[in-house]
């Protein structure tokens, strides 16, 4: 009894400080990982997530390439309009229903009002992402398997 406990009270730190960085990559605000009985959850406070974009952007306006993105932002309010499907949570995106399985949808399909666009999940739970209204897939803005943010712009339908 003494050995599982034991056991379960292991951390594995190099396991916690990769999820660390991972938030950081990501801008995620937490992750949990599970491994049979043993659950690691990293998660940062909302002050810090709200400190993060101001210490990076003053980087980002300086580096060179800040044309580009400048660019890319005029660009997105053109692009990301008022037909982008937007995430409702913080999660993953899957494109499909299974790895093995066809895209739920590409650019230039035809969709009707209440077609599954994509998944997001979160905390283990699959949460389709539905199209609002019927109209054709003009962009599909993330990747298979791509962290996505609260009210991230998902598929644009118009």
């Amino acid at each position: 009894m003494n050995d599982k406990s034991e056991q379960g009270m292991q951390v594995d730190v190099a396991l916690v400080r990769a999820l660390a960085e991972m938030l950081d990559d990501t801008n995620l605000t937490e992750i949990e990982v599970e491994d049979g009985d043993r659950k690691i959850r990293v998660a940062r406070k909302a002050a810090a997530i709200n400190a993060a974009p101001q210490m990076y952007a003053p980087a980002q306006q300086a580096a060179a390439p800040a044309p580009a993105p400048a660019a890319l932002a005029s660009e997105a309010p053109a692009t990301v309009s008022a037909n982008a499907v937007r995430s409702p949570m913080v999660g993953t995106a899957y494109l499909a229903g299974n790895p093995e399985a066809a895209n739920f949808v590409s650019v230039g399909a035809q969709v009707k009002a209440g077609d599954t666009l994509l998944i997001v999940e979160a905390m283990k739970v699959m949460n389709p992402i539905l199209a609002p209204t019927a109209g054709t897939v003009k962009a599909v803005l993330v990747e298979n398997g791509q962290p996505v943010e609260f009210d991230q712009p998902l598929v644009i339908v118009e």
